[in-house]
């Protein structure tokens, strides 16, 4: 109990610390889901930016707090870029935080995914279940880029890749999951309207580049600020597009006291 109330200071001390060091954030993201996320990461208090050009990236990873790459919408004119990315983000021994959407739905998604996970130094990975049974190597069962496994399914995977990579890995679903080569966290907020939103995985992905900016390389804050957000936003929503606009709300008014009360951690 006493390690789980630690968890609990640190993710508050760590909202904290956003909202205080307002930290830059370098995307490489889905065309789908920009305008999403940049408004996430603008409401929990970081300073996202959209940069997909090689020519400025060694110059964006010198000053910012970390990379999220995103593989959403992926192309031959992509894949270099966010080589190349993560290479400038070992440099400058930042973190990367790699959503290998539709890991598992293509042979050149998986093979993109998998060289990231390969060349980056510092990692932390946040897919759903099928994602990241995937990108381990596993048989995944996937619809497009929709998950069909259940994280439960995807726990061995994602302990696989912790270990074989020194990575945190959250997988994402009905009950989440952060793994680290030493533990496993299990957090059970949320509602089951947020998987009809488009980009809320996205939205995790990029919140959770916001935390790796400021020092926490697990994902535990990310993961428990948009599944407290996204529970309190479905209460107040008459369906999906509400949901949306509301997640938004929540994420810049989320205080200490909401975050300790609705936290279900194990």
């Amino acid at each position: 109990m006493t390690n789980l109330n630690q968890k609990k200071q640190q993710i508050i001390a760590n909202l904290k610390a956003v909202r205080e060091l307002k930290p830059l954030v370098v995307n490489i993201t889905n065309y789908v889901v920009m305008n999403n996320t940049a408004n996430a990461l603008l409401a929990i208090g970081a300073s996202p930016i959209m940069a997909h050009s090689k020519q400025e990236m060694a110059e964006m990873m010198s000053f910012s707090g970390a990379l999220v790459i995103n593989i959403g919408t992926l192309d031959s004119v992509w894949t270099p870029r966010m080589a190349y990315a993560v290479e400038q983000a070992n440099a400058n021994n930042k973190v990367v935080v790699l959503d290998p959407v539709g890991c598992g739905a293509s042979q050149l998604r998986t093979e993109t995914a998998r060289n990231i996970v390969r060349t980056a130094n510092k990692l932390i990975v946040r897919g759903n279940a099928s994602e990241i049974i995937a990108l381990a190597g596993e048989q995944a069962k996937s619809k497009g880029v929709d998950a069909l496994d259940s994280s439960d399914a995807a726990l061995d995977s994602a302990k696989f890749l912790a270990n074989e990579y020194k990575c945190s890995v959250v997988v994402s679903g009905s009950t989440d999951y952060v793994v680290s080569e030493t533990e496993v966290v299990q957090l059970n907020n949320g509602d089951t309207m947020m998987p009809y939103v488009t980009g809320m995985g996205c939205t995790h992905t990029a919140l959770t580049g916001a935390f790796a900016a400021i020092g926490d390389t697990t994902g535990l804050a990310s993961t428990a600020v948009l599944g407290i957000a996204g529970e309190i936003a479905a209460e107040k929503s008459a369906g999906p597009g509400s949901l949306q606009l509301n997640l938004l709300d929540v994420l810049y008014q989320l205080d200490d006291e909401t975050l300790l009360n609705r936290l279900k951690i194990s």
